[in-house]
C-alpha cells in the first residue's frame, strides 16, 4: 500500500488540503467496478486518495476533483487505465499457503496418467500480478517429473505493468525470500546483477497476457486447472457469480479450481463443488 505525502515545493497539489468529495469519489469507484468488477466503499476513500496521488504529482493535477472532472468528460481516455493500474491490488508471493501447491502436485500426477501422453495440460492462472503464482505452478509441474509432457500455462492480469514484470522473471531478495524454500531457489533461479532471475525450464512453460476477469474469457481456451485466489474477495455477489460462471465454462470436465483461503463458491454459484479432504479446491459440476 503506498500512503500520502506532501507535494515538495510550494506550488504542488496539497493532498492534505481535504478528502475527496463522495461525488467525486463515486466517479472513480464507478469506474473501477465497470472496468475491474473491483467494489470501493466510501470507507476506501483514503485508499483511493493514497493510490492516486502519484497520478496527481505526475500529471500536475490540481487534486483529485480534477481527476474526477477528466473522467467524467473523457471517461475512456488512458487515465481511466492509470487510475485502474493503480487501483488493482498486486499483492501476491510464492507458494501463497502452501496446501494448494501440494494438492496441485497430485493433481498433476493424477491427470499425467489418465491422458494421452501428447495431450497438453493446460492452466490458468488468473490475476496473476507479477507472475509469482505462475511461476509456482511451473515449479511445481516439473518437480512432479512433467517436464517431457506438453503443459501449458497461462498467467493473465488486468495490469500490463504487472505483465510485463512478470514476463521478465526478474525478482529482487525480498520477493524471493517470501515463500521460495533455499531449494527452490537454488533449483529454478540464478543470480543476476539485477536480482533473481527464474530459469528457463520453468519460464518456458509460462505465458502472461494482460486480460481483464470482465471480459469474454471463451478465446483464452479450455483449461483443466484454474487459479483464481484471492480475487473474488473484492466483487460483490453478482460480479462473484459472473466470474465463476464464465471460469466453469472454460473448464474441461473434471476441471478444478482453486480459490483463495477466505473465498467460497457457497452461495454464489451451483456449478462448483468442494473437493474432499482440501480446502480451497472446487470440482466443476457437470450440468
Amino acid at each position: 500500500m503506498s500512503t500520502t505525502a506532501t507535494m515538495p515545493g510550494p506550488k504542488g497539489p496539497d493532498m492534505r488540503s481535504g478528502a475527496i468529495a463522495p461525488a467525486d469519489f463515486m466517479v472513480i469507484a464507478d469506474l473501477v467496478r465497470a472496468r475491474s468488477g473491483i467494489v470501493l466503499g466510501l470507507d476506501k476513500a483514503y485508499l483511493v486518495e493514497s493510490r492516486l496521488e502519484q497520478i496527481v504529482r505526475k500529471r500536475r493535477y490540481a487534486g483529485l476533483a480534477e481527476i474526477a472532472a477528466r473522467l467524467r468528460a473523457h471517461p475512456n481516455s488512458p487515465l481511466a487505465e492509470a487510475i485502474i493500474e493503480a487501483l488493482t491490488t498486486n499483492e501476491t508471493l510464492f507458494f501463497r499457503d502452501t496446501r494448494p501447491f501440494e494438492h496441485l502436485r497430485r493433481r498433476l500426477l493424477a491427470l499425467d496418467a489418465a491422458c494421452p501422453p501428447t495431450q497438453p495440460l493446460r492452466i490458468w492462472s488468473a490475476a496473476a500480478s507479477s507472475g509469482q503464482e505462475s511461476y509456482s505452478i511451473a515449479m511445481t509441474a516439473l518437480e512432479a517429473g512433467l517436464g517431457a509432457r506438453p503443459l501449458q500455462i497461462l498467467g493473465t492480469d488486468i495490469s500490463a505493468e504487472q505483465i510485463n514484470r512478470a514476463r521478465l522473471g526478474l525478482y529482487s531478495e525480498f520477493e524471493v525470500q517470501r515463500g521460495l524454500s533455499p531449494e527452490h531457489l537454488a533449483r529454478h533461479f540464478c543470480k543476476t546483477d539485477l536480482g533473481w532471475r527464474i530459469n528457463d525450464p520453468a519460464r518456458r512453460l509460462v505465458e502472461f497476457r494482460t486480460w481483464n476477469l470482465m471480459d469474454d474469457l471463451r478465446p483464452l481456451g479450455t483449461f483443466d486447472l484454474v487459479f483464481c485466489r484471492n480475487v473474488l474477495i473484492y466483487f460483490d455477489i453478482q460480479t462473484k457469480r459472473k466470474v465463476l460462471d464464465a471460469i466453469w465454462e472454460r473448464l474441461a470436465p473434471g476441471g478444478l479450481l482453486y480459490l483463495g483461503g477466505s473465498e467460497t463458491t457457497f452461495g454464489v454459484s451451483d456449478r462448483f463443488v468442494p473437493c474432499r479432504g482440501i480446502h480451497q479446491v472446487y470440482s466443476a459440476v457437470t450440468l
